[in-house]
């Protein structure tokens, strides 16, 4: 984790730590963290209020409604040092009051909402048995997705995306006897070499989702938590 000192700097300038810090002092800088946080796991609130039961339709107009109305009052935000867990409270609060009326209200900030939630609720989490269930699978998944967004995009400026594109699905598994060579082949390159460009490619990987984890969390224990919640949901999902 480096020093004391460095892992201090690191997290005062990830997005949840800064609307900690910046929710007195600087509103503005809070909500836009706050709103880019709440852009990145819009999917996991959706997928929560798919699995409570409301219709594609309802369940897309909540999530825009509660959204809206989470970073229209950042300046509220609890002393929560984790965004998962305050995503979720939240949310459950937002649904036992009057998000009828918020729901219809005009937009409020430009939050964006992904077109594909439904047919991705209905690929990750339409047979989750609760709504926390769906909620809690679908932010891992969020994180893990981002993640490998990142590899890829990573992976096209440097110009190795072909070799990225053979060799992604060993993110999650190890390759079968005989695929590493068939990909050789494929791409005119020895086994040894995308042996070695896998484990590099799975290092970076792994460095790219602890980002992402430790920008909804306020220091290095918070983060090792949020590992060691993520491994746990993946495990059982397997």
């Amino acid at each position: 984790m480096g020093t004391p000192h460095s892992s201090h700097d690191h997290f005062s300038a990830t997005r949840w730590s800064m609307v900690m810090r910046a929710t007195a002092s600087a509103p503005a800088q809070a909500g836009d963290a706050l709103a880019e946080l709440a852009q990145r796991y819009c999917y996991p609130v959706y997928a929560y209020v798919r699995r409570a039961g409301h219709a594609p339709d309802s369940a897309a107009e909540i999530t825009a409604a509660y959204l809206r109305e989470l970073t229209a009052r950042s300046g509220n935000a609890q002393a929560q040092s984790n965004f998962r867990r305050y995503l979720l409270d939240r949310l459950n609060t937002f649904l036992g009051s009057h998000w009828r009326k918020t729901a219809t209200a005009p937009p409020s900030c430009a939050l964006q909402m992904p077109a594909d939630m439904e047919a991705r609720y209905q690929r990750e989490a339409a047979a989750c048995t609760s709504p926390e269930a769906a909620y809690q699978r679908a932010f891992a998944l969020e994180v893990l997705a981002r993640a490998t967004q990142r590899v890829q995009d990573e992976a096209a400026q440097t110009g190795h995306l072909p070799m990225y594109q053979a060799l992604r699905e060993f993110l999650g598994r190890e390759p079968a006897p005989g695929e590493i060579d068939a990909i050789g082949e494929r791409l005119h390159l020895p086994p040894l070499a995308l042996v070695m460009a896998l484990k590099r490619l799975r290092q970076r990987f792994r460095e790219l989702a602890m980002q992402e984890l430790a920008d909804t969390v306020t220091s290095s224990s918070d983060l090792v938590v949020e590992q060691g919640n993520l491994h746990e949901l993946l495990r059982h999902q397997r």
